[in-house]
């Protein structure tokens, strides 16, 4: 039986190793950064070289490495994490944030545009945290959190494709958490509701930016930050006993039904 050390509320992650998939914008980045502020040492991975040169420009007082990389493909996936290993020693957290959105209707929805969701959004989560997971069962200890979306847990018009690739994403995250126990490792999802990023800038009409803050109890949308904070807690040493979970980071939108908006200008 492992021994359970006393409770230490601050999150660090000091001698961390931390490799965060989507890094260069949005909650990659947000994720980054925090990691890297709390002490870990980051490797961030994405297809955008000038996004991630700018991204570890940002990342003050560390030398972050950084990985051009398409999630969809295996070998692609296994040669980040190798990257990862020779360059820092070990992997310790990986963070895959990596992905694409659509919004198109079920009827519309074209052979190509649900292949391209799928190998990235879903099958890049499986290549990469398999590439991961194999390093970490070497050291009895690991940290994966994959990046799903409410999409993935509630009907919503315009997402066949993407919702279910993030439904894939936490079918295979619980998966995971279950075989990977007995190494150490935990396996989490996080489900983004309607956060502020480049993909929701990109995917979000203002019709659909109405309707979604209709059914948001706190009446807005999410930054990247207090959602990369939820990526962080379950990332961390503190969070051992959370395995198999997936977390919305949505305002309360999964847990809404009618709403009166009393009180509300």
């Amino acid at each position: 039986m492992n021994s359970i050390k006393p409770f230490d509320p601050q999150l660090k992650f000091e001698g961390r190793v931390a490799l965060i998939t989507g890094g260069a914008s949005g909650i990659g980045f947000a994720v980054a950064r925090q990691l890297s502020e709390l002490g870990a040492s980051i490797a961030i991975a994405d297809r955008n070289a000038d996004g991630m040169e700018h991204a570890a420009a940002q990342l003050e007082g560390t030398d972050p490495l950084t990985i051009d990389v398409d999630v969809a493909n295996p070998h692609d996936a296994a040669e980040m994490v190798s990257k990862v290993v020779v360059h820092f020693g070990k992997l310790d957290v990986l963070i895959h944030s990596a992905g694409v959105g659509i919004e198109r209707g079920f009827l519309e929805t074209t052979p190509e545009e649900w292949q391209r969701l799928i190998d990235i959004d879903l099958s890049g989560t499986f290549y990469c945290a398999q590439a991961a997971a194999r390093h970490m069962v070497e050291n009895s200890y690991g940290r994966i959190v994959n990046l799903s979306s409410t999409a993935g847990l509630r009907g919503g018009t315009g997402r066949a494709a993407y919702g279910a690739a993030k439904g894939g994403v936490i079918a295979l995250t619980r998966v995971m958490a279950v075989e990977l126990a007995p190494f150490g490792i935990t396996a989490n999802a996080l489900a983004p509701g309607a956060i502020e990023t480049e993909l929701v800038a990109r995917m979000h009409s203002e019709e659909t930016r109405r309707v979604y803050r209709a059914g948001i109890p706190l009446d807005r949308y999410g930054t990247p930050d207090e959602t990369a904070f939820t990526a962080v807690f379950l990332a961390s040493e503190q969070a051992g006993y959370v395995t198999g979970h997936v977390l919305g980071v949505d305002g309360g939108f999964l847990a809404a039904g009618v709403m009166h908006r009393q009180g509300r200008s």
